[in-house]
């Protein structure tokens, strides 16, 4: 039975419980401030809990020059899932200067890689919250640190993956919280912006223009893109009147066309194999920028300019990596990880759909690559761990993420996993799967679910050795494929 405070309680007792709890709230509100996380295995900092971002209104001034700080406001609009004293933003690259939530003056610090926010009123779980942060973005990179803002030669683009656009903006920046975004970009007159999703508005005022530009399908963080430069920015139509634009550097647009005159093709090509395009416009980011990788940014796709003009590459290699970062318009971006663990469900399905298109478009045997590939599996599984279960990377190199093991290696799975069911039940099983999670969030184990619905037997086994299983097991179908012996080293 609990105790009351009432007139039954002796008069010194009422005042030490008083006291005691008292001194609990004292404590309680004195709590010193600390990073949290979602509980990621890879990223165990990323992310937060407590609420859940409905939208993001991101508003960017560039002032020309790409090794300055941009000015930014960054409003986040948010369901709160528990009771609040305190909001734990991800933010690490800025000078915050203000926030304000719902409207009223906020107390701010940092910890760790988080913008820890107090609201003068404390927010009960399920209300309605606004966050606003003015703030600078830096794309000056910090020593030893990956992504966020990417300088080009003529302005900037964005690369947030795996857990870099909170280098750029506060934001809950964990795969696990989708949310609509809004995008306003200003500069000086002679550049273009370009963002994710459909323009909504341009203003020109005193020698700068502004650009509007909003989504209309809900996006992870990793996935935001934002250009500014000295661009052409290039229109045709798609499949079922889908509106695409290419962003290029105008000096390059006549000899980057042949590249971008592909992708309506393309898009024709993997609706033929998965269904319907997921959003409402596409296009390619051509970069004059040394990223080392090309990057599936939500209905935009980042892609470094030397891919489309470096004659040693062949047409059809190109291709396929347009095809790859095509495919994640599904795999990846429509249907996003829960977790980073499954990361494989992206990459394993972008190269899958970037092999099968060699194969069928430039006549690179698909299994000829598989074949390969299972060679080298058990070396990438000791080298990274699982495809489901992947190590986690390096402090600081958090790409190092994406190793052959979630490449090749999760797209040999998918291999293995037709082999097992057929082919037919397995592209019932890429239709359903898309169709099933469009616009929101899957892991392993749904996926794992779906196989086995549509095969119409327990596939867990399978799955159990092929995803986290430390040697690659058997073909099915191919008893005579074996691991390839591990590389001599040299004698000195």
């Amino acid at each position: 039975m609990p105790l009351s405070l009432g007139s039954r309680v002796p008069r010194r007792l009422k005042a030490t419980l008083l006291a005691s709890a008292v001194s609990v709230c004292l404590v309680a509100a004195s709590a010193p401030t600390e990073p949290l996380g979602v509980g990621d295995r890879l990223f165990p900092y990323l992310g937060n809990p407590g609420y859940d971002v409905s939208s993001y209104d991101l508003s960017f001034t560039y002032a020309g020059d790409n090794g300055k700080p941009l000015q930014a406001v960054t409003t986040i609009d948010a369901w709160a899932t528990e009771d609040l004293e305190r909001v734990n933003l991800d933010f690490a690259h800025g000078k915050v200067d203000a926030v304000e939530v719902d409207g009223l003056p906020a107390d701010f610090t940092t910890a760790g890689e988080d913008l820890v926010v107090t609201p003068k009123i404390p927010l009960p779980r399920g209300s309605w919250m606004r966050v606003t942060v003015h703030h600078t973005s830096d794309p000056v990179s910090r020593k030893g640190r990956d992504g966020g803002w990417v300088r080009t030669t003529d302005g900037l683009a964005m690369a947030n993956q795996a857990d870099a656009a909170h280098l750029v903006f506060p934001c809950n920046d964990h795969p696990s919280d989708k949310a609509m975004f809004t995008f306003h970009v200003t500069a000086p007159d002679g550049y273009t912006a370009v963002a994710n999703g459909l323009p909504a508005g341009v203003t020109r005022t005193g020698g700068t223009t502004t650009w509007t530009y909003r989504t209309r399908h809900p996006m992870a963080t990793e996935l935001a893109q934002v250009s500014i430069g000295r661009s052409t920015v290039v229109h045709r139509t798609g499949p079922h009147g889908l509106p695409l634009r290419d962003v290029v550097p105008t000096e390059d647009r006549e000899v980057l066309e042949p590249w971008l005159a592909r992708t309506p093709d393309q898009i024709a090509w993997m609706e033929s194999k998965v269904g319907t395009y997921p959003f409402e416009t596409y296009g390619v980011l051509m970069a004059s920028a040394a990223t080392g990788f090309e990057l599936e940014t939500q209905t935009l796709s980042l892609f470094e300019k030397k891919l489309f003009t470096e004659p040693a590459y062949p047409r059809w290699y190109v291709e396929s990596i347009m095809v790859h970062e095509l495919s994640h318009q599904w795999f990846g971006d429509s249907v996003s990880p829960r977790t980073w663990s499954d990361l494989w469900l992206n990459e394993g399905h972008a190269t899958w759909y970037e092999a099968l298109y060699a194969d069928e478009k430039a006549k690179k045997p698909l299994e000829t690559r598989m074949k390969a590939a299972y060679g080298a599996s058990d070396r990438w599984r000791e080298a990274g761990g699982p495809p489901a279960l992947p190590k986690p990377p390096k402090p600081g190199r958090k790409i190092g993420v994406f190793r052959a093991n979630v490449y090749d290696g999760a797209a040999l799975v998918l291999y293995a996993l037709r082999q097992e069911i057929g082919k037919p039940d397995f592209e019932r099983l890429e239709r359903a799967w898309v169709r099933a999670h469009r616009d929101g969030t899957a892991t392993t184990a749904d996926f794992e679910r779906l196989a086995s619905g549509i095969a119409g037997r327990d596939l867990s086994g399978f799955f159990q050795a092929w995803l986290y299983g430390e040697k690659t097991p058997p073909m099915p179908g191919h008893p005579d494929w074996k691991p390839a012996p591990p590389p001599k080293t040299a004698k000195r």
